[in-house]
């Protein structure tokens, strides 16, 4: 009779994978990543969202060109915190980014209890950015 625990014991590669993909699709039925899913659809569907968000990144990437050759102005920077704000307000996508945030605040806690017992936090790591 073996006396090796469960924590002492190896797993195989192939069981944590599955455990992975487990949590993966266990995180696509909470109630908050369906939300967010249904309101994404509805920034999507919605015409005035998506005008505001095609305006917004009009500017912005005309900011960061006029940023990147020295020419952005002050007022750039206030047309396109405008324009950001406008989108923002838009009962659609503010409801969007509510829940978005509900949702990075879950699955913060989740990468919290998974990197409990790494000695690596692993969302940071899994991300692939190289941190200094």
């Amino acid at each position: 009779m073996s006396t090796e625990t469960t924590a002492d014991a190896e797993i195989p590669q192939a069981t944590v994978t599955e455990l992975a993909s487990d949590l993966g699709e266990a995180i696509t039925q909470l109630p908050t990543y369906q939300e967010f899913l249904e309101a994404k659809e509805r920034v999507e569907e919605s015409e005035e969202a998506q005008q505001k968000v095609q305006r917004f990144e009009q500017l912005r990437e005309e900011f960061m060109l006029a940023r990147q050759t020295g020419n952005a102005t002050n007022e750039d920077l206030r047309e396109l915190q405008a324009a950001q704000e406008e989108l923002h307000d838009v009962p659609v996508m503010s409801e969007f980014l509510e829940l978005q945030s509900e949702l990075e605040l879950e699955l913060q806690e989740l990468n919290e209890m998974i990197s409990a017992p790494l000695a690596v936090d692993f969302g940071e790591k899994a991300g692939g950015c190289c941190q200094d």
